[in-house]
């Protein structure tokens, strides 16, 4: 397995081909539905009206994302009350339900990595072409074991969102993931859904 070090370089992007299997190290964040829907509507698109503490944060993030990687993850956390913060589950969410708004935000953000599972749309494939980026397939169904390669938990941001849907930013060591959507537009949910819809076009026919 190839170790990644975080932030990712456009040459280390571009040598990822589908099916390559990598062991992820260095500061990622957390995001899912409501993360995505306020980056874009507030920085992007900028429809939505800047409120409280959203400058600071995204000041705060925009460090981390370029060159950086985006984990759809809604952990579950204990020392909430004493914020000594420990990932005990970490498994990934479904990533087409940000299908909307990942390519852009990994524009704007130079974003060079997405994980999650079950892969996403052709937007966010251009957008692997365009910035460059690749997703990454986490192992579902695993959640306490990803958790053990958060080392650390380095703060949270838009707590006021929930616990899973806030902003973590974690140190991970040896976070296995296989890269199923790459720079060079080849996905491999792509080739998996053509060839699961050929098979039941044939089973239908008989």
């Amino acid at each position: 397995m190839r170790e990644i070090t975080i932030p990712i370089s456009d040459d280390v992007i571009r040598e990822l081909k589908v099916g390559d299997p990598v062991m992820l190290n260095g500061i990622m964040i957390t995001g899912r539905d409501t993360v995505h829907k306020w980056m874009i509507e507030t920085f992007i698109k900028k429809i939505r009206t800047l409120q409280k503490d959203d400058i600071e944060v995204y000041e705060a993030l925009k460090p981390i994302l370029n060159g950086g990687i985006i984990y759809h993850c809604g952990p579950v956390v204990s020392g909430l009350d004493t914020k000594q913060y420990k990932f005990v589950a970490a498994g990934p969410t479904t990533s087409i339900r940000e299908e909307p708004y990942q390519a852009d935000g990994m524009k704007h953000f130079h974003l060079k990595g997405v994980i999650g599972k079950g892969g996403m749309g052709a937007k966010t494939l251009k957008g692997c072409q365009e910035v460059p980026g690749v997703y990454f397939h986490a192992i579902g169904g695993a959640a306490t074991l990803i958790a053990q390669s958060v080392t650390r938990v380095l703060g949270v941001y838009k707590y006021e969102f929930g616990v899973p849907e806030a902003i973590w930013v974690i140190e991970v060591k040896d976070f296995p993931a296989v890269v199923t959507m790459d720079a060079h537009g080849q996905s491999l949910h792509q080739v998996v859904e053509e060839q699961s819809g050929k098979v039941l076009q044939e089973l239908l026919a008989k």
